[in-house]
């Protein structure tokens, strides 16, 4: 068991001073079943439905899984949580990479930057690429056999803690994961805050840290005392802008990477150009919102 599952209630619930309040063992299947049926059903819908939509629901599915199993974490057999939260990552990024041929499409064809015209030119040969990310996301998806993988891994997780001896109870752990990732994210805001200009990785450990504290907040928000919309408004701010950075980095490191594939497309020399100023420019706001936080 790990050095913090160790401060868990060790006594009975029906013992426990807060009787009548669930453990945060028994509490598990009830956050996790729903996440694992909708991520189930958005990897069934990506085999009929080739829209951004539906990918981009299937990623936040698989990565608000990856946050809960990360928050039961100490709770769960060594090793155990993190394997899962791999699978996860793994099916994200299968969905991710025709995601991101998405994100890259809608920069280049915003309006009032000048590259309307590049993604004309480039456009046929960007939706062939995007096809073909398509293809191999599906048949990756297929291949993995999503649902199965996800139910086995509900399954496990909750025989494992309704069978654990030790209770501990909802709303004190929840209160002490909630903490764990809120230092988390401060240490990472500090260290983005010191970073130089072109660090980009500092700033997307924000976003992470970020973006996980604002999912366990949506967790277990009922339970935990005190109002915190403060904070979820800050994180809804932190999302964005760091979000915003995030993508238009993702799409210069995409473009960059597939250069012969767009060969003859047309301008990606320009399209370079105005993803290294934009990226630059969301770095600015995104540093400046830090300041302020």
């Amino acid at each position: 068991m790990k050095p913090e599952s160790r401060k868990a209630d060790k006594r009975p619930a029906d013992n426990d001073p807060s009787a009548g309040a669930p453990s945060a063992q028994a509490a598990f299947t009830s956050y996790a079943a729903p996440l694992v049926d909708e991520a189930i059903e958005h990897a069934n819908a990506v085999r009929e439905d080739t829209s951004p939509e539906a990918l981009h629901k299937l990623r936040v599915a698989l990565r608000r899984l990856r946050s809960l199993w990360w928050a039961f974490d100490p709770l769960l057999e060594q090793g155990l949580s993190t394997q899962q939260r791999a699978l996860y990552k793994y099916l994200a990024t299968a969905a991710g990479k025709t995601r991101d041929w998405d994100i890259l499409i809608e920069l280049l064809a915003g309006d009032g930057h000048g590259a309307r015209r590049v993604v004309d030119e480039m456009a046929p040969k960007l939706q062939d690429a995007r096809g073909g990310a398509l293809a191999t996301s599906r048949e990756t998806l297929s291949n993995a056999d999503v649902k199965h993988l996800l139910r086995e891994a509900l399954s496990g997780a909750s025989k494992e803690l309704n069978t654990a001896r030790e209770r501990i109870p909802l709303r004190k752990f929840a209160a002490q994961r909630v903490a764990v990732s809120e230092r988390s994210l401060k240490k990472r805001m500090k260290r983005a805050r010191r970073a130089k200009p072109s660090n980009y990785a500092a700033f997307h450990d924000v976003r992470k840290a970020g973006k996980k504290l604002r999912y366990l907040l949506e967790f277990f928000g009922p339970v935990l005392s005190g109002g915190r919309k403060r904070t979820v408004k800050r994180l809804k701010q932190i999302q964005k802008r760091f979000g915003a950075l995030n993508d238009v980095v993702a799409s210069e490191l995409l473009l960059h990477d597939n250069l012969a594939l767009l060969t003859g497309a047309g301008d990606t020399d320009a399209a370079l150009q105005w993803l290294k100023k934009e990226r630059k420019r969301r770095m600015r706001a995104a540093a400046q919102l830090l300041r302020k936080l």
